[in-house]
């Protein structure tokens, strides 16, 4: 039976599967943005973003991408001149260090290779090494999706403290699947997005910003206007926003951190784990390498390497085009050299299992007689 007609299945690193009583949420009609509605709504998903992510901060939520979050980062608390230190291990987190080269910064990169994680020993010595604590920033990408890692954030957030600069941290792909417990860490600014294990589509970020990040705030010189944190955080004391912010996806965030409490924030974590074994093995069953060592691989996205008889763009297309599913290529140097599966959000073992079958089938049928 030909599946033309089956519903698209996302394996990418986002967006993501949308839950349907997320979508059905959305699809009500919209509050208005001025409304004692719209700021029960507000106030309830800010109390849901601080228990997801153990803090005390209050979140300011943006209708943005993940990287106006990340924009939003350097704009609040980076000035011309600044040095930053911007650990790089892969597309995301250049990425970071590119914002903070915009609005002038001094950047210093601390890279690794593509598919490895950012050295901790590395980011001490950098740290210890700056002896006048010039270094104002650093930009740390917790789970670098266009390779597949995780880094060592409590470890690295701990030395950034002892050295007493901030931690810019983006947790777009970390945040909501896997623990990033604000607080206990004393990460400083860390953002996200919707469309990533929050179960959204793209639309909504989410910048969280410690007591040490405010008082940076309050002094930075850098012009901004629509990321002003401070016009975001005067008007969320009053229970509104400053501009006019996505309504539905509010309403539908209510709605998505509702499904995670009921599953309970520890199986959500834990379910992020098993899915990542789960496509690891699998892979690994079939013969492929995969990009990442075990024990640095990303709990929301795994990067494959092809098998010598077929390439990445006709492995995309085939699973696409004969089983409606839909995987990631590579980024920029990686780019048609390996394939991103995501199981990331609203993912469970059928989606593994069945991405698996289709994965075989694929590779089954351009393989070789004696690879068969």
């Amino acid at each position: 039976m030909s599946s033309k007609n089956a519903r698209e299945f996302l394996m990418i690193p986002g967006p993501t599967p949308v839950p349907d009583r997320v979508l059905a949420a959305i699809a009500r009609h919209p509050l208005g943005h001025r409304s004692q509605d719209f700021s029960d709504v507000l106030m309830e998903a800010i109390d849901g973003l601080k228990w997801l992510g153990e803090t005390n901060n209050e979140p300011l939520i943006l209708t943005s991408s993940g990287t106006g979050a990340m924009e939003g980062a350097i704009a609040n608390v980076v000035e011309r001149g600044d040095k930053v230190l911007s650990l790089v291990c892969g597309v995301f987190g250049e990425r970071f260090a590119r914002i903070a080269e915009a609005y002038g910064a001094e950047v210093e990169r601390l890279s690794v290779p593509f598919g490895k994680p950012v050295d901790v020993d590395a980011v001490r010595q950098a740290l210890d090494a700056d002896k006048e604590k010039k270094i104002k920033a650093v930009t740390i990408t917790h789970n670098e999706t266009s390779t597949g890692v995780i880094n060592d954030l409590k470890q690295i957030a701990a030395l950034i403290q002892k050295h007493g600069a901030l931690s810019l941290v983006d947790a777009v792909t970390s945040f909501g699947a896997t623990p990033v417990p604000i607080d206990e860490w004393g990460l400083d600014i860390v953002v996200t997005g919707s469309q990533k294990a929050l179960m959204l589509p793209p639309g909504l970020a989410f910048a969280f910003v410690s007591q040490k990040a405010w008082q940076a705030i309050e002094s930075c010189k850098t012009p901004r206007f629509y990321f002003k944190f401070q016009s975001y955080r005067k008007s969320q004391k009053e229970r509104t926003t400053p501009f006019t912010p996505n309504v539905s996806f509010v309403v539908g965030l209510n709605e998505s951190i509702k499904m995670m409490k009921e599953e309970g924030k520890e199986e959500v974590f834990a379910r992020h784990t098993a899915m990542r074994e789960l496509l690891r093995k699998g892979a690994k069953d079939l013969g492929l390498r995969l990009v990442v060592d075990d024990q640095c691989a990303s709990p929301t996205i795994t990067s494959i390497w092809p098998p010598e008889h077929m390439d990445v763009p006709t492995i995309r297309k085939r699973l696409k085009e004969q089983h409606r599913i839909v995987v990631a290529d590579g980024q920029e140097e990686l780019k048609g050299k390996i394939f991103r599966m995501g199981h990331m959000g609203y993912v469970f073992e059928r989606d593994i299992g069945t991405a698996l079958f289709a994965l075989k089938a694929v590779l089954g049928a351009g393989a070789p007689a004696a690879c068969r």
